[in-house]
């Protein structure tokens, strides 16, 4: 296998860290060397999050840097603008078509900006949006939102499914299980 970096992006609540650890716990069942790296910022607030995760057949550190990630997985509109300076010409953006309100747009102090769609699009990368949110809640949590893009991401990785699947069922908490499953299943799904 070459090495895959993938980024994570969005705000704090969405599950981007338990994305992070299901990212690495797939790479480790498949033998690969996988090194995670996560960035708070204001996280508890709302702010943004960041992850990095590279595997490949030996990674010596976890840091991508502008232009080299193969996947940029965004769980917000503005995040993905935000990052999208760090996916290869060539990659992939797993984008949530959903806008949540930085804090500068909740005090009045700006407005979220317009045509985020149409600027991504002209970066001249691969897009994947979904309406992750809505599909989460049809699986009967929102907070699987994670789940979703996660299950998006691996329908179109080479990983076969099943590894996917072993990884769910060891991160995840038990009581939270059948939930995640039934997100990430959709995800996977979406064509």
């Amino acid at each position: 296998m070459n090495d895959l970096n993938i980024m994570i992006v969005g705000v704090g609540g969405q599950g981007t860290l338990l994305a992070s650890r299901l990212l690495g716990k797939v790479a480790q069942k498949q033998g690969y060397d996988v090194k995670v790296s996560e960035v708070h910022g204001m996280s508890q607030r709302g702010g943004s999050v960041v992850t990095y995760v590279k595997m490949g057949k030996k990674v010596y550190s976890p840091i991508i840097e502008k232009g080299e990630a193969d996947f940029l997985v965004a769980f917000e509109k503005l995040e993905a603008l935000r990052w999208i300076d760090y996916l290869k010409k060539e990659g992939t953006l797993v984008l949530n078509d959903q806008e949540i309100d930085p804090m500068p747009v909740i005090t009045g102090s700006t407005t979220y900006p317009e045509g985020i769609i149409d600027r991504l699009q002209a970066a001249g990368v691969r897009i994947r949006s979904v309406d992750a949110l809505d599909i989460a809640r049809k699986c009967g949590n929102i907070k699987a939102v994670n789940l979703v893009l996660i299950g998006l991401l691996a329908g179109t990785s080479s990983i076969g499914k099943e590894v996917w699947l072993e990884a769910i069922e060891e991160v995840v908490p038990q009581k939270f299980l059948d939930v995640n499953l039934k997100a990430f299943n959709a995800g996977f799904e979406v064509r």
